[in-house]
């Protein structure tokens, strides 16, 4: 994005404000076809490349754009695809976010997890053959101020080679000892670029802060994080907009924490507690028009697909640029081993009920309720399969740690 200065004490928050993103959309809506065939071959400079891939004008030319983005994919990348498990620790949340399936005043069950159980899920996910494994919380102050979440990650990091978390923001010095308990990942979305809608959505809790948010991946890589994952919720505003934003937000975090690698994830909104519909659209034959233009416009970045996504579209998205993916997932706590039950509390007009053994409700059948439902419902080993019969490898760790001395 050469229209953009890269001055590395600037943070995102300052130069964000300062796009001229309107105007951009504007043009990517009115790039010419041939402006696209020259943006496929590579010469378009800058942000124009990128409008130019996922403007109208590029939908006629879509097979020679994946065609690129398929080519790049394998040169930079091989025929490999890394395999990941979200483990969701809890789901109590302070926020009130109109989508989202832990806001707070959705009458959910609620969990949150001992270290222990923890451990018992985490377990599960090894026993399938996960070595990749994301941590992932609603908000609440008790993960910063009791120090649950570097108890788990303490109890994790000799089992577990790669251990990321997806929680509330926080300050670098709150990062710091999650960093030295074994956290080596930090995934946050901004979940929409428009201030506007974000305002809308966010109605209570520190989520509110759309400029908080949008600085967390610089100040969690201060705090030493060498892996920072981003992304646009796409179903909230115009999935052209978002794309634009999430791209000028990539570049600036290759330039300004380039120690670290960076990923971007192109979730779509899928059902859940409170019943929200999307408020605008992304296709599935934009969504591929989309992981393209990403792949080609960055062609060393990670691009992540969930089971949100469908078996056949993330069949057919795995070879056009996407590198890692999960699998077997589950979004509620407890629900790769059950563990948590004895702890589920369930709201009920505005009170928070404790189950206990003379309740009539039979607990061994309460499940905390999940984030949100999940697509695609392959198993790991069935994931791992396909994957081979695509001629690809799946990946379950990158690295084993090297003892010296």
């Amino acid at each position: 994005m050469s229209e953009i200065s890269h001055n590395t004490g600037v943070s995102f928050v300052d130069r964000f404000h300062q796009l001229p993103l309107r105007s951009w959309h504007e043009a990517c809506l009115n790039r010419p076809s041939e402006e696209v065939l020259k943006a496929i071959e590579g010469p378009v400079p800058g942000i124009r490349r990128f409008l130019a891939l996922i403007s109208p004008a590029a939908e006629g030319h879509l097979e020679a754009i994946c065609h690129c983005s398929r080519s790049i994919t394998q040169q930079r990348f091989g025929k490999v695809i890394r395999l990941f498990a979200p483990l969701y620790v809890s789901n109590e949340c302070i926020n009130n976010c109109s989508y989202c399936g832990f806001s707070r005043d959705n009458p959910i069950l609620r969990v949150t997890l001992k270290p222990d159980e923890v451990i018992r899920e985490a377990k599960a996910l090894l026993d399938q053959g996960f070595r990749n494994i994301l941590l992932v919380a609603g908000e609440h102050p008790k993960f910063v101020s009791t120090g649950y979440m570097e108890a788990c990650l303490r109890e994790l990091r000799n089992r577990v080679p790669g251990l990321s978390l997806e929680v509330g923001p926080m300050e670098t010095e709150e990062y710091r000892p999650l960093v030295k308990a074994g956290a080596e990942g930090l995934v946050v979305y901004q979940e929409t670029y428009d201030s506007s809608v974000y305002q809308a959505m966010h109605t209570a809790g520190p989520k509110k802060d759309f400029d908080w948010r949008l600085e967390t991946p610089e100040r969690g890589y201060r705090a030493g994080f060498r892996r920072l994952g981003i992304g646009a919720l796409f179903g909230l505003a115009d999935w052209r907009s978002e794309a634009i934003a999430l791209a000028v937000h990539a570049q600036h975090l290759l330039k300004t924490c380039w120690k670290a690698q960076i990923t971007i994830s192109f979730p779509r909104l899928r059902p859940c507690a409170g019943s929200f519909e999307p408020l605008t659209q992304l296709s599935d034959i934009h969504l591929v028009q989309l992981v393209a233009a990403f792949r080609i416009c960055f062609p060393d970045v990670g691009l992540v697909l969930s089971t949100r996504e469908s078996a056949s579209l993330r069949n057919g998205l795995m070879p056009l640029g996407i590198t890692l993916m999960s699998a077997g997932s589950h979004t509620e706590p407890g629900g790769y081993t059950g563990a948590g039950k004895e702890n589920i509390h369930q709201t009920l007009q505005g009170r928070i009920v404790k189950l206990s053994d003379e309740d009539d409700s039979p607990q061994e059948d309460l499940q905390a309720t999940g984030q949100f439902d999940i697509a695609d419902e392959r198993s790991p080993e069935e994931m791992a399969q396909q994957i081979r019969e695509l001629g690809y490898e799946p990946v379950w760790k990158d690295w084993d740690t090297a003892i010296l001395g």
